[in-house]
């Protein structure tokens, strides 16, 4: 065999390497691309549903009360034991009111 002929068997694809990248596609698009969509969807709804009175968490772990939402520059107040500091509205990672006042699951 010469070096041509073990180079163009090695290359061969053709329909069997289409179907191939199609399925790696597909894998990646529904393990990865639609729950990073979801996930980011959720978040934002969360973070839209905010309101004054609520606790909250940072995610650096702050944990504190909600004092103020300036919808304009998307900062929010939090005022905590230490006082009153002012965050990205991003930065909230949890709100600690629903999750408490909501029943505990029943395993």
């Amino acid at each position: 065999m010469t070096f041509n002929t073990i180079f163009l068997q090695a290359e061969g694809g053709g329909p069997n390497m289409l179907f191939f990248m199609a399925t790696m596609f597909a894998v990646i698009f529904f393990f990865m691309i639609l729950p990073q969509n979801r996930r980011r969807k959720k978040e934002k709804k969360f973070r839209e549903e905010l309101k004054r009175g609520s606790k909250v968490v940072t995610s650096s772990g702050i944990h504190g009360k909600l004092v103020d939402i300036n919808e304009t520059d998307g900062t929010v107040t939090i005022e905590t034991g230490a006082g009153k500091i002012k965050f990205e509205r991003d930065a909230i990672s949890v709100e600690l009111s629903k999750k408490y006042s909501a029943p505990a699951e029943k395993k």
